[in-house]
């Protein structure tokens, strides 16, 4: 009799090459979050926007998670958050963001992430990672394959009533002309649903709607940095992801409302209706 076999030991022996790189890269950035966290110094931190913020443990990490990509897949393109742009002969693109939650990180605030995701030839995501240095918690997704954290399969939740709805965000911080519009949605999810969470990465908010501890995420203005990961793993958690419009490319106007077949609905419908389509154009 053949030995039975779990999801985790499949998933692990069935792994692709770009997954794998993937899977190194994020945890040679996560060594690098753990070696420096909560012992920056102010000359570390760097203004790089209003509001906004890079410290060198950014730059460390991005330099490392291209380093190993490149050397693995030197044809292909890449787009990071901090700058790191290469421009190679292949139509494929690796999107990056070496340290998702700067802000949190920069308060000792143990909530970060790194997220790393491959979009293919044909303009589609296929390979995610999100992975969570503090928690040792290792998200991955490959497009047709199904999600996973630290190698076991996971879902979206299956709540179905609203009232019991644990729903994440991200608050405006810098823009305001659509603040408003926010609050309006916000109001109507807090009259509806359980609670509200503002964690400060959407790659982990995205990554917890994958496997079921948020039924819902919403959030206005986010990079392609910023969820493409996060995205992946939740469409292969079984969830629904689009933009505020109801569209499924959230590249075309990098606004994300991601749930399952309940959530996901409530939360479109909600948007609808306070944001313009010149608002999230």
């Amino acid at each position: 009799m053949q030995p039975i076999r779990s999801d985790s030991q499949t998933h692990m022996e069935t792994r692709s090459n770009e997954l794998q790189t993937a899977i190194q890269a994020a945890q040679a950035a996560g060594a690098i979050t753990l070696e420096k966290f909560g012992v920056l110094s102010q000359s570390d931190i760097k203004g790089k926007d209003f509001k906004d913020f890079v410290t060198e443990v950014d730059k460390a990490c991005e330099a490392a998670i291209s380093s190993i990509i490149t050397e693995r897949f030197p044809d292909d393109n890449m787009l990071c958050e901090e700058g790191t742009v290469v421009k190679g002969t292949s139509e494929r693109t690796w999107i990056v963001d070496p340290l998702d939650g700067t802000l949190n990180f920069i308060h000792s605030f143990p909530v970060f992430s790194i997220s790393i995701a491959l979009k293919d030839s044909n303009n589609e995501l296929c390979t995610g990672v999100v992975f969570q240095p503090v928690l040792q918690e290792l998200f991955t997704a490959e497009r047709g394959c199904g999600a996973y954290l630290n190698g076991k399969k996971i879902s979206v939740s299956n709540r179905s009533e609203k009232e019991s709805f644990l729903i994440a965000t991200g608050i405006p911080f810098t823009e305001y002309h659509y603040i408003d519009s926010y609050f309006g949605v916000l109001k109507e999810i807090i009259h509806d649903c359980a609670g509200i969470r503002r964690a400060g990465s959407a790659a982990i908010d995205l990554a917890y709607t994958a496997c079921g501890r948020f039924d819902g995420f919403w959030e206005y203005k986010l990079c392609p940095w910023d969820y493409s990961a996060g995205v992946l793993l939740v469409r292969e958690a079984g969830g629904m992801v689009t933009d505020f419009t109801g569209n499924e490319d959230v590249f075309q106007r990098n606004s994300i409302i991601a749930g399952n077949r309940i959530s996901h609905p409530l939360l479109l419908e909600k948007a609808l209706k306070h944001f313009s389509a010149q608002t999230v154009s």
